[in-house]
């Protein structure tokens, strides 16, 4: 049986924490800023967690399953 790749795009986006939950970023926040308001640009700074929907799909992109 062959090993599973990890998914190139998936790996760039997403990071494990030490209890196992997985982190994101917020998208809109690359380009397209002068119409947005600080207040909105400085909450999209902050990473948050996928939702628990996701994670299946996530890990096994992430080869964690």
């Amino acid at each position: 049986m062959p090993k599973i790749k990890t998914n190139s795009g998936a790996k760039k986006r997403f990071a494990l924490t030490g209890s196992g939950k997985i982190k994101r970023k917020h998208a809109f926040k690359s380009h397209i800023l002068t119409k947005k308001t600080k207040k909105q640009k400085r909450n999209l700074t902050h990473s948050g967690l996928i939702a628990a929907v996701d994670s299946n799909n996530v890990k096994s992109l992430l080869g964690l399953r």
